[in-house]
Order: structure tokens, then sequence, then C-alpha cells
């Protein structure tokens, strides 16, 4: 399985994404100029501030060349991963509904965070149990997910909450503690606690982040078989 990691002006987290897909797969960067995936069976958008976070979180870096392959990857059934940064991207791009917006407390925080395996069914988590505790970090300004009342709703029916933060671990103010979702046909997946920073025990509290990668891998060698 081959990995691509996208990098923006700005984004600062690529190569940890990096080295946490290469643990699980091949990897490699894709430049945010160039259209051509190199025959990548997933894509990661990783953390950072592509383009600066000028004009929006996210809102400039959506319309970037690698992007517009991505669109086009998410929409033929690719995975497509985004972390904090990368979530934003997506939001932006329509590819995951919902905005990340000011954090409740109005400052850049960085925390270990507890997060629950809301649904373990899917192509990010099948790796995780039910209802399983991650203890995966978060450092964001921007990652209060909002969406209208009816989509929060639609949203939980159809299974797109994969993850919430555990009680009392809300920092951000995101509406019903949701951490990260999927689209609906569940290619898509976007979280704003970063999971290439706990991979190894070495360098991170835990190595549940690594859970969501071998997911992945394990997703796309069920579809290749």
């Amino acid at each position: 399985m081959k990995f691509g990691v996208l990098q923006f002006p700005g984004s600062c987290d690529e190569l940890d994404a990096l080295r946490a897909a290469s643990l699980v797969g091949e990897a490699e960067l894709l430049w945010h100029g160039e259209r051509d995936l190199r025959g990548a069976d997933a894509i990661i958008v990783p953390g950072g501030f592509s383009y600066g976070d000028y004009l929006r979180a996210g809102a400039i870096a959506r319309f970037s060349p690698a992007m517009e392959s991505v669109i086009d990857f998410a929409r033929e059934g690719g995975l497509v991963l985004g972390i904090c940064n990368g979530f934003q991207v997506l939001c932006e791009a329509r590819l995951l509904p919902g905005a990340l917006l000011v954090n409740a407390n109005r400052r850049f925080t960085f925390r270990q965070l507890r997060l629950e395996v809301v649904n373990a069914d899917t192509h990010f988590t099948r790796a995780c149990s039910p209802h399983q505790l991650l203890s995966i970090p978060a450092k964001h300004s921007w990652g209060r997910y909002y969406a209208a009342e009816r989509t929060l709703q639609e949203m939980s029916e159809r299974g797109q909450v994969v993850l919430r933060y555990a009680p009392g671990e809300n920092f951000n103010g995101s509406l019903e503690d949701i951490a990260g979702v999927c689209n609906e046909a569940g290619n898509v997946f976007g979280l704003m606690p970063h999971p290439e920073h706990a991979v190894r025990e070495l360098t991170g509290a835990s190595t549940d982040g690594l859970l969501i990668f071998e997911s992945m891998r394990a997703a796309v060698g069920s579809v290749v078989a």
C-alpha cells in the first residue's frame, strides 16, 4: 500500500504524517502545486497552517492543484484522511460536512486527549473496538466543530460521527463533543487531534494513533484482495 502525503506552504506536520504512514506501508510527499498523486492508494492532508491560514484556515489550500486531484480521487472512492488543518481543508472542499471555528477558549491549545471511538466500523477505525478510548494529542486554535442541527442529526443516524472527545476533554467547544467525522460514503475522514504524533512510545504518550493508519492499510488491502 502507498500513502500520498500532501505538502503545502505552511504545513508543518507532513513529515510526521509521512513517518507514521511509513510504519504500515510506503509513503511519499506530494507537492501542492502538482496534480499527479503518483499512484497513491490513500491520501493524507496533514496539519499545519497551509498558505499561512490567510483568508480562513484551509480556504486557499482547497484550491491547490493537488487538492483538485484529491477531490476527484475521493469522488471515485479513494481513501482520504485530513488531520487538523487537513480536516479544515476537507471541510472547505466540501468533502466533509460542517466547519471548524475558533476555539471556545479563544486561544491556541495543546493537550493530550482521550477520544471515544463512536463508530468502529469505518475504513479508518476498523482496528479499534467500539467505544474504545484513544489517547491522542491535539494542538489547534480553530478546532470547534460546527454543523447545522439537522446536519448533525443526519450524520449521527448515518454513522458519520466517528470520534468524540471523552467527558471533560472538549476544550474547543465542538458541538456534541465531535472530534472526527467521515463523509456519507465513508471514504473521507477528518479529525482535529493528531494520530501521527501517537505512533511511537518513545516520542508520544501512546501509540493509539497507529490504529488509524493500520485501519486504512487494512481497508485498502481488502479492496485489492
